[in-house]
């Protein structure tokens, strides 16, 4: 898709998006709400690892919500899974302007002109992603409403992946902006099972993992590894895990378990990153690919309101002591 066709399906959904909207306008929580369109290029895996820059150029969107205040504000970037933007992001995002905390909801998928990807994740991946969430953070660092210093990522699934892989020092110095970086990385039920190259040079700044112990889709056990090495190597990062609770626990429009029977499944693969932005599969030492055995189909979700409420407290609560924050000014 060229970007003169892909501007169309963003457009319409830019304004779809508005008009839906408008009614938080009414809310004390949000002050304004504002449709940018982000410049930025589709890269492939090994485009991306290898630090390519000349992917396919596409324009996509991000609403920002912006609460009442008078001075700048700290921000969230939130990054859908591979559903696309959901009813979990939306109320995220209301949550953080709760507490004077602006919210951009990054859209990766419709001026690509994807719905979703979860029965393939060759639609795009989440490598790429993280270059939007990147462009996304030049966007808002010279924002006139936005303080550059106190802007955080946030994703889930897929979304959790970007926000987990844009903690890495090499991937920032390939496709990050000059002279800003995420002040905190926030990934829920995120991927963790690719080994890249200098994995442990991570950011300096918190990074806060949340994750279900029954989740079918990318299991915990990876993070939890990932996690410990990060942690032995001194670096800022902690994991919540909550028993019993499945993938997308905080989507509170998916009650009960829902089946995703045509969802690839990678839970049964490890990767590894080789020199040259080769991906192998570390059991057969062969190049990945979506076809290879370790990916199945099927994969399950499920709602709790018990780890919501406590992730969502421990979220805010996290950004609050951060960035010193006065939610009952």
């Amino acid at each position: 898709m060229t970007r003169r066709h892909a501007a169309f399906p963003l457009l319409a959904a830019q304004f779809l998006l508005a008009f839906s909207l408008l009614a938080h306008l009414g809310s004390a929580q949000v002050a304004r709400i504002e449709i940018h369109a982000i410049e930025t290029v589709t890269l492939t895996d090994r485009q991306f690892l290898t630090g390519e820059k000349n992917g396919t150029p596409i324009t996509i969107g991000g609403e920002l919500r912006l609460p009442p205040s008078r001075g700048r504000l700290p921000a969230v970037v939130l990054v859908h899974g591979s559903g696309g933007v959901g009813a979990n992001v939306d109320r995220w995002a209301q949550e953080f302007n709760s507490i004077g905390v602006a919210a951009f909801i990054l859209d990766s998928f419709t001026g690509r002109g994807i719905a979703e990807t979860i029965s393939d994740q060759e639609r795009v991946g989440h490598l790429a992603m993280i270059a939007d969430s990147y462009r996304a953070l030049g966007l808002l660092s010279k924002h006139p409403r936005i303080d550059p210093a106190r802007i955080a990522l946030m994703g889930f699934s897929k979304g959790g992946g970007v926000a987990l892989g844009a903690a890495l020092k090499r991937f920032q110095r390939m496709h990050g902006p000059a002279g800003v970086e995420f002040a905190a990385y926030v990934p829920f039920y995120a991927p963790c099972f690719i080994s890249y190259i200098d994995e442990l040079e991570v950011s300096d700044r918190p990074i806060r993992l949340f994750h279900g112990s029954a989740d079918d889709w990318v299991p915990v056990a990876p993070c939890r590894e990932y996690v410990g090495r990060l942690r032995a190597a001194g670096k800022d990062a902690q994991l919540t895990e909550y028993s019993g609770v499945r993938h997308s626990f905080d989507y509170a429009g998916a009650p009960g378990v829902l089946q995703f029977p045509d969802a690839q499944n990678p839970s049964r693969c490890r990767l590894e990153e080789r020199p040259g932005g080769e991906v192998i599969n570390r059991e057969s030492g062969r190049a990945f690919t979506l076809n290879d055995p370790c990916i199945t189909r099927g994969a399950s979700v499920g709602y709790d309101a018990e780890a919501h409420d406590d992730a969502t407290q421990a979220v805010k609560g996290f950004l609050t002591s951060l960035w010193a924050l006065n939610p009952a000014r």
